[in-house]
């Protein structure tokens, strides 16, 4: 950003935060009087519920939330930490907005700014999933987010730069941190743990075996061996429900990854096509045009061919699961009817249109947005049409419709068929998943696209997953030889363990996976952006890294944080630039943080902070 650029930025900024704080002053004289006059006087004490994972679930969430809690309290505010199964909070949270505040681990995040247009743009502040659970509305940041998707060069720079000033101020949620990925491996059946990045399903398909492992087994029919990769992890649902589009069944999307293919995949130079075998961008009355050319010959795991109209018919279902078929009610126009999926609505929502034009070609139209922008809808699951079209139904438990719902948002999904490079054979729910290579997919072929990036056919003949209770138990798994290598991540009091333990392998990798508290911005107090930039001041990142992820973890201001986007004046220096801790070294300056409050608008009675005057 130019150095004018920047000053009249930050000259807007001073503005608009003296702007902020006249109106809080004049609005809070003028609702003390109208109570005088009414003859009421609410002293609500603030109370937050903030709902995470049990320690058994996670590491690192319960600690950290325990621990900000505690800073919630020395500043008076009745706060309280609320254990909650993942899936139950995740159900909780993105479908029912019950919550004040939750505290979780986000997915592996693209590393593109537009993933803020489905996080926070207004248009999905009543919608389910990760669009928008905030519930967060501000016409300044929905300007950004919509003039990103547009830009192009150094003026994409300044936008994004603005953007995420927006957002830190306003605080829809605060980053605690991006925490390093812990895993036990051990080296004498597989090699290359280091390389792979075991966050992505590609990750996987980097591993190379060892010939002679001790993972090689005989066959049923005792005709040849079979090479298995052994994982383990304590997360349980993968073995329960293997719909890609279930938000509370899905942390990642690295087994649903392998299951089924993608149009295209992030690399490290940008997208590339993956089940395409080429696309090409044109312009169409100022709008982006794509005509993508599938790899030809593919199959679903059932042996049906996967066609131009299964993709049609996949964008199509994640903008509405009912395809239409929901009747409106009451003069409701088709849009207010439809069902979109929980997931994926920031990406799909990029397409205006798909066209089939042969079984091998289709054609998106998109909408105000750049080709760059634009390849990030080729990142979701293509799904086959003759198994997820009898799922367009509403859902119902025992004959009763279960409100806005489809069955396609409430199907396990077991057995899954897909086209990816792994096909499912069994599971056990709660214990344990088997998946084998689907030799007929394209990686297979020597001459495909993913061979020349460095990404080869699986050289193992089958993926057994385990669930075990505790991350802990997992690396003892591993340890005694029972597995490859942990599934989940791990927590940081199993370093020496591993450290320790003869073959096994540590592998830390930098994580794109940030711990967060998101705030219900619908729900008084936190409807005020004052007060919750307020309670990120309560938050000591730095202590947090060091106390509770043991080092094991990169505070953040932006969910950008180590990429380029994220402007020099924004980035990580030790303190937060925006919302800095009010204390030193992990003790809160309650004298400090009482005033913070009371410029926002707030009092204390007898120590309790409250929200009337």
């Amino acid at each position: 950003m130019s150095q004018s650029a920047n000053g009249k930025s930050i000259r807007r900024r001073a503005v608009l935060g003296a702007l902020g704080a006249g109106a809080s002053a004049s609005l809070g004289g003028c609702l003390r009087r109208a109570r005088s006059v009414a003859g009421w006087d609410s002293m609500d004490p603030v109370s937050l519920r903030i709902k995470t994972l049990p320690a058994d679930s996670d590491p690192y969430a319960l600690h950290a939330a325990r621990t900000i809690t505690s800073w919630y309290r020395a500043a008076g505010i009745d706060a309280q930490v609320v254990p909650v199964s993942e899936e139950e909070l995740l159900r909780q949270v993105l479908l029912g907005t019950d919550f004040d505040a939750f505290l979780v681990r986000t997915a592996s995040l693209q590393r593109d700014p537009d993933l803020f247009y489905g996080l926070l743009h207004s248009q999905f502040a009543d919608a389910r999933g990760w669009q928008n659970p905030f519930g967060y509305t501000n016409l300044d940041v929905d300007e950004w987010l919509e003039t990103q998707r547009r830009a192009t060069g150094d003026r994409r720079r300044e936008v994004v730069a603005e953007l995420q000033w927006s957002i830190a101020r306003s605080q829809p949620f605060t980053v605690v941190g991006f925490p390093d990925e812990i895993r036990a491996a051990r080296r004498e059946n597989y090699t290359n743990w280091r390389s792979a990045n075991l966050r992505s399903p590609q990750g996987y398909l980097a591993l190379r075996r060892v010939a002679g492992g001790t993972t090689e087994r005989t066959s049923d029919d005792d005709s040849d061996e079979e090479s298995v990769l052994r994982v383990v992890g304590t997360d349980r649902r993968a073995t329960e429900n293997l719909n890609p589009l279930s938000v509370e069944y899905r942390r990642s999307g690295v087994l649903t990854g392998l299951l089924y293919d993608a149009i295209g995949h992030v690399t490290s130079e940008g997208m590339a096509p993956w089940l395409a075998e080429s696309w090409a961008f044109a312009d169409s009355d100022g709008n982006p045009r794509a005509t993508v050319r599938l790899r030809s010959g593919q199959t679903w795991h059932d042996g049906e061919p996967v066609t131009a109209g299964d993709v049609a018919f996949t964008y199509a279902l994640l903008a509405d699961t009912s395809l239409g078929s929901s009747e409106g009610q009451d003069g409701e126009t088709a849009a207010e009817t439809r069902v979109p999926a929980p997931r994926f609505q920031g990406r799909s929502g990029l397409v205006d249109d798909v066209r089939v034009l042969d079984d091998d070609v289709v054609v998106f139209r998109f909408g105000d947005c750049s080709p760059r922008v634009a390849t990030r809808a080729f990142t979701v699951p293509i799904l086959p049409k003759h198994v997820w079209q009898e799922r367009t139904d509403p859902a119902s438990i025992s004959g009763i419709e279960v409100g806005s719902a489809t069955e396609a948002l409430v199907t396990n999904n077991i057995p899954p068929v897909g086209s990816g490079p792994l096909r499912f054979v069994q599971n056990t729910p709660r214990e344990s998943l088997r998946l084998e290579a689907d030799e007929s997919h394209f990686l297979f072929d020597g001459e495909s696209v993913g061979v020349r990036q460095g990404i080869g056919p699986p050289e193992f003949d089958r993926l057994e997953l385990q669930v075990v209770g505790s991350d802990d138990a997992a690396v003892g798994v591993v340890a005694e030889s029972g597995a490859d290598v942990t599934w989940t991540p791990a927590g940081a009091d199993t370093v020496p363990r591993i450290g320790r333990t003869a073959g096994l392998g540590l592998l830390v990798h930098r994580s794109t996976s940030p711990y967060l508290v998101g705030y219900n911005t619908q729900t008084p107090p936190l409807t005020n952006p004052r007060f919750r930039h307020t309670l990120a001041r309560l938050v000591d990142r730095s202590y947090l890294s060091t106390e509770v992820f043991d080092g094991y973890a990169r505070p953040a201001v932006s969910l950008l944080e180590g990429t380029e986007w994220v402007p020099e004046e924004l980035r990580w220096g030790g303190t937060d630039p925006v919302t800095p801790f009010l204390g030193t070294e992990g003790e809160l300056d309650v004298e400090r943080a009482r005033e913070e409050f009371r410029n926002a608008g707030f009092q204390y009675d007898d120590g309790r902070l409250v929200r009337g005057t």
